[in-house]
């Protein structure tokens, strides 16, 4: 019976001494030092839009015609505007890279130019070289990545598409290059297109 209530006795015992080093240990958590860092997130715009929208005449039979976006002339949009970069109808897009990214950006159609009515619409690209104070014609390449290059964006396929890779440390302006042959058929119906442009941000090309 002694030895029973001693094992009771020294269970409590225990037991308030348990709950005691716990009381002491969450005491001595809550009271360590802790410090914070705050971190201010800045997103970049590598790209911007330039003309969204354009006017072109072409004429039934044309064939190996340029036209331009934005352009400007007679016929509509037959000649290269020239650049003023505080307007933005003189260029089609605008890129300004710095020197921890590059930029690829993709070319491409919402959808294909209609085959019935166009034998030719290829797609290439240029680029306002400040030297010379004139429009120059861009590398165009396969990938975002890569060297591979290709001639032009073919517009009457679905989904092709082209990159310019632009280096670090660089704002270039850029215009759309379109030669075509509307040659199919006499239909005089008005024809939509539209450009569509994915800037990637890249480490290296």
């Amino acid at each position: 019976m002694k030895r029973r209530n001693l094992l009771q006795k020294l269970t409590f015992l225990l037991g308030i001494k348990g709950l005691l080093c716990l009381a002491s240990l969450t005491a001595v958590v809550l009271a360590l030092v802790s410090y914070t860092a705050t971190v201010t997130i800045a997103p970049t715009l590598q790209f911007s839009i330039g003309a969204t929208t354009a006017s072109w005449t072409v004429y039934v039979n044309d064939v190996n015609q340029l036209r331009y976006l934005p352009g400007s002339g007679t016929p509509s949009g037959s000649q290269q505007p020239v650049l003023n970069a505080t307007n933005i109808n003189t260029f089609a897009f605008k890129v300004v890279t710095d020197a921890a990214k590059v930029c690829a950006v993709n070319i491409t159609l919402t959808s294909a130019v209609n085959s019935t009515k166009f034998s030719k619409f290829q797609i290439t690209v240029m680029f306002w070289n400040s030297t010379t104070s004139a429009w120059q014609g861009a590398t165009l390449y396969a990938a975002a990545t890569g060297s591979t290059a290709k001639s032009y964006i073919n517009g009457l396929t679905a989904g092709d598409s082209g990159y310019v890779h632009q280096a670090a440390s660089l704002t270039r302006y850029y215009l759309i290059e379109v030669t075509y042959s509307y040659d199919l058929v006499d239909a005089t119906a008005s024809v939509n297109v539209t450009f569509r442009y994915t800037p990637l941000p890249q480490a290296s090309f």
